[in-house]
């Protein structure tokens, strides 16, 4: 298994970027959350199997049709640590 947490910035708010990154999430079948922060970034914390977290970091960096992705930054975390995820949510 693998987590880890990105931030995703550029215009990817208001852009149906959370609801598009969990449809994808839902699609590989990897856990966590999505969610915007104040700044106008997108925050999300992924675990899954390995490949398919990589292919979700890969998509992050399309996101949506109507975003613009500048920059995704991913930081590994421990798998053993931190929530257990169920599902794949949008937060509010």
């Amino acid at each position: 298994m693998k987590r880890v947490k990105l931030r995703i910035s550029g215009v990817v708010q208001g852009v149906f970027y959370r609801k598009s990154a969990k449809l994808e999430a839902d699609r590989l079948g990897v856990f966590g959350y999505v969610k915007n922060l104040p700044n106008g970034d997108v925050e999300a914390e992924v675990l899954g199997e390995p490949d398919r977290v990589d292919k979700f970091i890969q998509w992050c960096w399309k996101g949506s049709s109507r975003a613009k992705v500048e920059n995704v930054m991913v930081t590994e975390l421990p798998v053993d640590k931190g929530e257990k995820f169920q599902k794949f949510e949008i937060r509010y």
